[in-house]
């Protein structure tokens, strides 16, 4: 298992500039539980709730440096989703430290920053505007936007009308063009063809070429040993391993095998 020592620690001069650190990060989910499939349920519902305290992430700590490929690895319920979420301030950490420095572009899940009855078009605005651009500034890209998205005759369709690889175009289309110093990309790419597929894979290794930070989740652990050059692996929410990539592919993939 390879864990990085003190990750809490600042960084030394002689290090690249940190883009996230995370240390003893922590959030917790409270879960009411309602009685409700029934008539006496319903009737019942007066009496107090059970409340159960879900640990999402329980004291994780990392440092990613600026240029750093890092991927997420873990089983559906450990953390990783609720990680991102955090990094892209959707969800405020319950204890800990979060920093992120720079500009981040997460594509978190289909349709996230999407008005469903706006048009395509419409959405590339409303979505540019909130990953910190201009609307002067979507403009100048709009061009781009459209021919890398591969959507030119659904632009004025409304996106609830899209299938889920038509948002995936969009969604990274959009992302891929804002500037972004971090992107955060949530299992998104395992929607849409392969040909597509490969054109974002080519579009994240023009971002590693330019410096870029890239934090990516995923179950298919050959893409993670393909695009990443670490990985953290995460298992209910606690972090398990943090090293290069093909080490703690190996290490999951031994884990997950071993279970009965």
């Amino acid at each position: 298992m390879a864990l990085i020592s003190n990750p809490c620690a600042e960084a030394t001069p002689l290090q690249p500039p940190v883009a996230i650190r995370a240390c003893n990060l922590t959030k917790e989910f409270k879960l009411a539980h309602h009685a409700y499939a029934s008539l006496k349920g319903l009737l019942l519902s007066f009496l107090p709730k059970r409340v159960e305290q879900l640990v999402a992430l329980n004291q994780v700590s990392f440092t990613i440096h600026q240029g750093e490929t890092v991927g997420v690895i873990g089983q559906n319920g450990s953390g990783k989703s609720t990680l991102l979420g955090i990094i892209a301030r959707v969800y405020r950490p319950t204890s800990g430290i979060i920093e992120v420095h720079g500009r981040v572009a997460p594509l978190l899940e289909l349709g996230a920053g999407f008005h469903p009855d706006l048009t395509g078009l419409e959405n590339i605005y409303f979505n540019g505007v909130i990953l910190g651009l201009t609307r002067k500034q979507v403009a100048e890209r709009i061009d781009a936007i459209v021919q890398f998205a591969e959507l030119e005759g659904y632009l004025d369709a409304p996106i609830r009308t899209y299938s889920s690889g038509m948002l995936m175009r969009l969604g990274f289309a959009v992302a891929a063009h804002v500037d972004a110093d971090i992107l955060l990309i949530d299992e998104v790419l395992a929607v849409g063809d392969a040909r597509f597929q490969q054109k974002c894979y080519d579009k994240i290794r023009q971002f590693q070429r330019e410096g870029r930070t890239i934090l990516f989740v995923s179950h298919d652990m050959e893409a993670i040993r393909r695009v990443a050059q670490r990985a953290l692996w995460l298992d209910k929410g606690v972090l398990r391993a943090d090293g290069d990539a093909p080490t703690v592919v190996e290490q999951y993939l031994q884990s997950v095998q071993a279970t009965p």
